[in-house]
């Protein structure tokens, strides 16, 4: 058994299951992929529940929406004018190539489907890697920053910060499985916020016993 799926066991036993992306259709997981965007899930929370009782949840609906009227409704969740405009680019994408259905651009193979949404305004690899594997359900592993931090400091990324190797680590080691993967990106997320923070709660973190980072630091004041 790899270390990585060791280190998924230690989490799951931890946390539990996350039951992560918390949304109610696939175009609203694409949706929360380009608002969470340099803020946290709380304010995307927030924008998310503007938008549904604005009832602008669809892609139609999105698309059609006043610049401002939008931006009044994301403000919440930051960058509300980048946003805004990214997501007006994405729904227009789609009623221009794909009937403005977003599971006919989904039902692509991942490689050609993933490209596609990287060439779009605003849609960087960890937002293409979101929609691909919550929206999508495909075999794709979401790296965000709590990945670099958790890993670095556990010694496995040795200061590699590249996040396509760092994707490719995962799928390339990991058993293919898109719940799998979901799953273990959440518990991620979980663990940076409870203990793996920018200042460390070390106390009764479970993956203690194969951090480095806690490791060197006890030896650096014993």
């Amino acid at each position: 058994m790899t270390d990585l799926l060791k280190i998924y066991q230690k989490l799951l036993a931890a946390y539990g299951p996350r039951h992560w992306w918390p949304a109610q259709t696939p175009f609203e997981m694409a949706v929360g992929a380009i608002l969470t965007q340099n803020t946290n899930w709380r304010n995307v929370e927030k924008a998310i529940l503007n938008l549904r009782h604005a009832e602008a949840l669809s892609v139609p609906a999105l698309a059609a929406l006043p610049r401002t009227s939008l931006e009044g409704l994301i403000r919440p969740s930051g960058f509300f004018r980048q946003k805004a405009e990214r997501l007006q680019l994405f729904t227009g994408y789609l009623q221009q190539h794909y009937e403005g259905r977003l599971e006919l651009l989904l039902q692509q193979p991942l490689e050609p489907l993933r490209t596609e949404l990287l060439s779009l305004k605003g849609i960087g690899p960890e937002t293409a890697d979101s929609i691909l594997l919550y929206a999508g359900e495909h075999l794709t592993f979401v790296v965000d920053a709590y990945t670099g931090r958790i890993f670095e400091r556990l010694g496995i990324l040795c200061g590699q910060k590249n996040y396509a190797v760092i994707r490719q680590m995962f799928m390339d080691i990991l058993p293919p499985e898109a719940p799998l993967f979901n799953e273990y990106h959440a518990l991620i997320v979980a663990h940076a916020k409870e203990h793996c923070r920018k200042k460390p709660a070390c106390t009764g973190c479970p993956l203690a016993d194969r951090c480095r980072y806690l490791l060197d630091r006890q030896s650096s004041l014993g």
